[in-house]
């Protein structure tokens, strides 16, 4: 039972938001998160639904960031704030998605330690 922890966690560990996409039958990892939500109704039929929609609007919104954070860089673009709030809410974002996934792992640790 512990092997398959450990390998559990390898497997979490390896997944990106392209692999989250494949898994979940999605067309395509670029794809605006906003279709893609479309694209699954207003209700997610299952929570790997609602989690590979949520692992692509973090990657598209921490992509975002960092098309504004170069082209603040570049001098292409000089608000400074509207960066800083873009790169702030893909941060939030993205630790408030890694305290789901926790959650989820710490989930299955806690059945799997269930004796049946």
């Amino acid at each position: 039972m512990i092997q398959n922890i450990g390998q559990n966690e390898k497997t979490l560990k390896s997944y990106n938001a392209e692999n989250w996409a494949k898994e979940m039958n999605l067309k395509d990892s670029s794809m605006d998160p906003d279709k893609v939500a479309q694209d699954l109704g207003s209700t997610y039929a299952t929570f790997g639904e609602f989690l590979a929609s949520s692992v692509l609007k973090v990657n598209k919104m921490q992509e975002d960031a960092d098309f504004a954070m170069q082209e603040l860089a570049t001098g292409k673009s000089k608000n400074i704030h509207e960066t800083m709030l873009k790169v702030e809410q893909a941060d939030l974002a993205f630790r408030s998605l890694s305290q789901i996934k926790n959650k989820v792992v710490d989930a299955y640790r806690e059945i799997m330690r269930m004796q049946v």
